[in-house]
């Protein structure tokens, strides 16, 4: 099922499947092994660079917690029986309550190829436009920000134009960790040029606030009053472009008069936002006065009721000074997903059609009905995230098909979801991994292919569309998703339409699809790649769209000031900011912001499978500023409850002084496969734009309580456990077996019969028991097979423990050091891993520094840490003071 796959040795190059910066990377294959990665030096976003996630691809690859083989019910069964049983289970919701009463729910992890013919699908033979995206989640608003300014859902900028700003805002997004290699450009571009200015506005001080020359930790939910009163201020401070304004801006006049209706001066500004005026006259001074400005944002921004209000007040200031379509001057929406954009591209939101074609004139669902021969053309739009799952939940929708995603994680009101999907007539989900949260409520699972065996293109967020290579054999019955898409739509009795045999049959359909009866109306048109063979499809280079050809990329949009509008002009959306619906009370009186850390991805079903990617945040935590730690008593790694009338999560607190008080942050990251309660969307309210339906996912009143804690505890096994009886359970893979780190509120009353009842082990067993203390260690073949502590005070090195389980004990005095979790010869551990790329501990930096290597160069030199990807820089900084 892989016939694109390349030999057993080789080296191909492909793209990362990470974040939507869309790296380059070259995979080095020996025997149908993935043994080494490297950034690839002629693709345009990395120049040879990759972050630690990338760097580590190599390491995630195994088959060990694959989905391998169809199942129904939880049993494996052929692929005929799987499919058939699907399409029919479809067709007789179909028939019974008409085609909106089906449903699919896509990712931005699917290949362009996929997206396309799910779209066609369910849009064009099924009749229905319930199909939409997980990119709902993050970029929806951004969408529709783009849509109501220029016309289409364009990025006009390129990441170069970062370097050759002068200044460079970075909006609601932690650069430096979310798009490494971008934010490693940007450190590039200023430690070329020291004058260069970069401004962070940010509620949290981040690690991206490491290269700012300011920081503005406003005021969460208060960025539109930022952004009106600065386009009030470039009125009042002669910053307008008048003439681009009067050749090229429609709607500045009503635009301008709400911004100084609701912000009149920087004064009025500073209150809403909470900032220090002095702070904010710098950056609109600098905004006014620096021509090649680039305002980059992100999550921060789109994750909001209002966030398509927030982008375009973004865009507004651009527009009115004519920064924009020039080299170092644009507003920069950076996508979060390897393919959002490219989902966005074929039409994989409920909103859309394909190929930035909408329903917003009568003639487009016709024009795409007529391209694709389409039986049962829907004509209006379906339903978005939240309320897709929300007919699921009221019956309305009854059979909904998941491919590769993990809602019930990553929604908001996910107890919900995961109630919805438990109680639906039918529930497909495709994926690559066994089990998730998801799949656990799947009555039919199909085994989709991973990176690595996939083959299509994904395009990344400066509009370039690049190959993704299939290296190695698909495991066990595994299928590509565009595969198992057209044998559905097959075995539904739709048997025109889906008779691709190869992802460049789809790609180019999609390109001439891109340029039917286009006439220039549309500036997403790659049809200069519809006539590609499969020779040149495979071969294709890196391009970016508008494609002129198969070689000539179009790296800016607007540079002759001509929008995608039916004027010609771009429009000043008119912005009446807001803040968010949901503000803190007495009962719930912190604001939860949820977003990602640096080393992991999503749901962690591929970062934690690379074991040097846990030992940076090796556990959920929950951020919270010194002030209000002090009014709650709360110290670093205390057991906290965060909870609303939604649900409740469980974790370690983190105190720090980068949280602003009031506020308190939580990785998106663990779910139920990994900790006991640590699944933050169950805490986010379903509040969702009225357009974008991009739901509110970082301002969520929550109220925290310390839970006291009786026991703290480390168990290591080869044994995979879930719902461990203690109030909070972690579980850390390692390279062989599991760490689990445990904390209880209550001691049991009998250890033995506690952990005999949680792990089974050998009867080659040592144990140590004291007051509230408990030591048990089991061998075989003088290998541990457990090593379990439980102490009311006092905890071994984890690490080090680690580092001794299954290696051979074969004298007394190392079992009994072991049994006193102390090494021999007294040798520490290196402490938490600062840099993942090499392994390198925080006490070892320390140490080095001690001794005199007092420069992140000299660092470098001596450990090496901080010298491949930077994502560790700002951390050593700040260890460096």
């Amino acid at each position: 099922m892989n016939a694109s796959v390349k030999p057993d040795s080789c080296t191909v190059s492909t793209t990362c499947p990470y974040c939507g910066v869309g790296c380059g990377v070259t995979a080095k294959v020996e025997n149908n092994q993935l043994i080494a990665v490297s950034g690839d030096k002629q693709h345009p976003a990395n120049r040879g660079k990759l972050c630690v996630k990338g760097s580590a691809l190599h390491e995630t690859t195994s088959h060990s917690g694959r989905l391998l083989e169809p199942q129904i019910n939880g049993q494996p069964v052929s692929w005929d029986q799987a499919i058939n049983k699907a399409a029919q289970g479809f067709n007789k919701v179909i028939e019974q309550y008409g085609p909106d009463s089906v449903a699919f729910y896509l990712s931005g992890q699917l290949l362009t190829e996929d997206y396309y013919v799910a779209n066609k699908l369910m849009k064009g033979f099924i009749g229905s436009s319930n199909v939409d995206t997980n990119s709902r989640l993050c970029m929806s608003a951004a969408v529709t920000a783009h849509k109501r300014a220029f016309g289409a859902d364009l990025v006009p900028g390129c990441y170069e134009d970062l370097e050759l700003a002068d200044l460079v805002i970075l909006v609601g997004s932690n650069t430096a960790w979310t798009h490494p290699i971008v934010y490693q450009r940007i450190v590039a571009a200023k430690k070329k040029r020291p004058q260069m200015k970069i401004v962070v506005v940010d509620p949290r001080r981040t690690a991206t606030c490491d290269i700012a020359d300011l920081h503005l930790a406003l005021k969460p939910g208060s960025d539109s009053y930022l952004f009106t009163g600065l386009l009030s201020y470039l009125a009042d401070n002669n910053g307008l472009d008048t003439t681009y304004i009067a050749n090229h801006i429609q709607g500045f006049n009503a635009a301008l008069s709400a911004a100084q209706e609701a912000t009149p001066n920087t004064s009025e500004v500073a209150k809403h936002c909470n900032l220090d005026p002095d702070d904010l006259q710098q950056f609109y001074n600098w905004f006014c006065n620096i021509t090649k400005a680039v305002t980059l944002f992100s999550q921060g921004i789109n994750q909001s009721a209002t966030g398509a209000d927030k982008g375009d007040a973004i865009i507004n200031c651009h527009l009115a000074s004519g920064k924009i379509g020039k080299p170092g001057a644009t507003p920069f929406s950076i996508t979060g997903q390897p393919n959002a954009m490219g989902g966005r591209e074929v039409g994989g939101l409920a909103n859309q059609i394909a190929a930035h074609i909408d329903f917003s004139e009568p003639g487009n669902s016709k024009l795409v009905e007529t391209f694709w021969q389409a039986p049962n053309m829907s004509h209006k739009e379906g339903l978005k995230a939240v309320d897709m799952f929300n007919a699921v939940k009221d019956r309305k929708i009854r059979a909904i098909w998941i491919m590769g995603t993990n809602p019930v994680v990553s929604m908001p009101d996910s107890n919900l979801i995961q109630k919805a999907l438990q109680q639906c007539e039918l529930v497909v989900v495709s994926d690559c991994v066994e089990k998730t949260d998801t799949t656990m409520c799947a009555d039919i699972l199909f085994p989709a292919t991973s990176w690595g065996e996939k083959n299509g293109t994904v395009t990344n967020s400066e509009r370039t569309i690049s190959r993704q290579k299939s290296f190695l054999m698909a495991p066990g019955k595994s299928r590509h998703d565009w595969q198992i898409i057209c044998s559905m739509a097959q075995a539904m009795g739709f048997k025109n339409g889906f008779n691709f045999t190869d992802p460049a049959q789809i790609f180019t359909e999609h390109a001439a699809l891109s340029g039917f009866k286009n006439e220039g109306k549309r500036l997403f048109n790659i049809s200069a790649l519809s006539t590609l063979s499969e020779q040149q499809y495979d071969h294709l280079e890196p391009v970016q769209w508008p494609a002129v050809s198969t070689t000539k990329s179009s790296p800016r949009l607007f540079t002759d000031g001509k929008f995608n509008t039916l004027s010609g002009k771009a429009l000043m959306v008119t912005v009446r900011p807001t803040l968010p619906v949901n503000q803190a009370s007495a009962e719930y009186p912190y604001i939860l912001n949820t977003g990602r850390i640096r080393d992991q991805w999503h749901s962690m079903t591929r970062t934690a499978k690379a074991i040097k990617l846990l030992r940076h945040i090796e556990q959920p935590f929950i951020e919270i500023s010194p002030s209000d730690a002090d009014h709650l008593n709360i110290q670093t790694n205390a057991l906290l409850e965060v909870s609303n009338a939604l649900g409740h999560c469980v974790a370690k607190a983190k105190v720090t002084a980068e949280q602003q008080p009031g506020s308190v942050f939580m990785p998106i990251h663990w779910n139920n496969r990994y900790a006991a309660a640590a699944r933050v969307g169950n805490l986010v309210p379903p509040i969702r734009g009225r357009v974008s339906g991009q739901p509110e996912s970082k301002h969520a009143p929550v109220k925290i309580n310390k839970l006291n804690t009786a026991w703290q505890g480390i168990l290591i096994c080869n044994q995979e456990l879930s719902d461990l009886p203690c109030e909070y359970w972690c579980k850390i893979p390692l390279k062989q077996g599991y760490r689990y780190e445990l904390t209880g509120t209550s001691l049991p009353e009998n250890w033995q019969q506690w952990i005999s009842s949680v792990v089974t082990t050998s009867s080659d067993t040592i144990t140590l028991s004291s007051t509230g203390d408990y030591r048990k260690i089991s061998f075989i073949d003088n290998k541990p097979e457990l090593i379990f502590f439980s102490s009311t005070e006092y905890l071994p090195n984890a690490n080090w423990l680690c580092k001794e389980f299954n290696e051979e004990i074969t004298t007394p005095a190392q079992r009994m050091a072991l049994l006193a979790g102390k090494p021999i010869d007294n040798s520490d551990d290196c402490g938490s891993v600062i840099c993942s790329c090499f392994e390198v501990g925080e006490k070892t930096i320390r140490q080095a520094i001690n001794k005199g290597a007092n420069s992140t160069e000299k660092l470098a030199e001596q450990l090496k840490c901080g010298s491949n990807c930077g994502s560790c820089l700002p951390e050593i900084k700040a260890m460096l003071g």
